[in-house]
């Protein structure tokens, strides 16, 4: 379940991404300064998602693909709490039903399959610590982020969208849970993806595409609907 939730993770660090600081090239500050408009400007976005999951070990990968939302927790709407909800359409190329919403702190994730909603609080998962670490540098200030972390320009690189972006990497100085973050940015300053190597040289990716920023979304689609006979699990 780890997976699903590290998703939702990642879809509120999308929109937290202009914390970041210069360390190097010269182009770094005019791209740190288009996050940074971008995200003041930001008061949601809907867009498909796609997840890739990577097992080193076995040297094997997951994908699921299906829609997000996002409310950040600086909309009017959102009084002072981030939004993300998530609903898989399929899973490794076949029909998947699973959603999860994330408000605030709490999570919900939904199976329908299993009949089966699982209630958590982000980061109180010893699993999801890596995602919650992710989280965590994403949403540092300026100042904060120059201190513990390594930021270089990688250089203009397309993804899978066909979406020309600027590819930053950002390296803990510090011991972390993972080794370093990769993040693609396009020209308005959105981030459109993100890749987590962690200690293990696990990689967790997470494509951002047919990206609309600033839609009109009510607070109450993230409040997840499902039958009154569903097991309700503490996790």
């Amino acid at each position: 379940m780890s997976k699903y939730l590290r998703t939702a993770l990642f879809i509120g660090i999308f929109s937290l991404l202009g914390t970041a600081s210069s360390t190097n090239a010269q182009i770094l500050p005019e791209i740190l300064k288009r996050m940074d408009n971008y995200n003041k400007s930001l008061i949601s976005f809907t867009a498909d998602v796609t997840m890739v999951k990577t097992d080193t070990a076995i040297g094997a990968s997951d994908t699921q693909t299906g829609t997000t939302s996002y409310i950040p927790k600086t909309a009017r709407i959102a009084n002072g709490k981030n939004y993300a909800r998530i609903d898989w359409k399929t899973r490794n190329g076949r029909a998947f039903s699973e959603s999860i919403s994330v408000i605030g702190d709490n999570y919900e994730l939904y199976s329908p399959g299993q009949n089966i909603v699982y209630q958590g609080t982000v980061g109180k998962n010893s699993k999801d610590k890596g995602a919650g670490n992710a989280l965590a540098f994403m949403t540092m200030s300026r100042t904060q982020l120059s201190a513990n972390y390594s930021v270089v320009y990688i250089g203009e690189e397309t993804i899978k969208d066909g979406t020309t972006c600027w590819h930053l990497q950002l390296t803990p100085k510090a011991q972390s849970s993972y080794r370093s973050a990769d993040l693609w940015v396009d020209g308005n300053g959105a981030p459109r993806q993100a890749k987590i190597l962690e200690i293990n040289n696990d990689t967790t990716t997470v494509l951002l595409e047919r990206l609309n920023s600033n839609a009109t979304l009510n607070a109450s689609i993230f409040k997840l609907s499902y039958p009154s006979n569903t097991t309700k699990k503490k996790v």
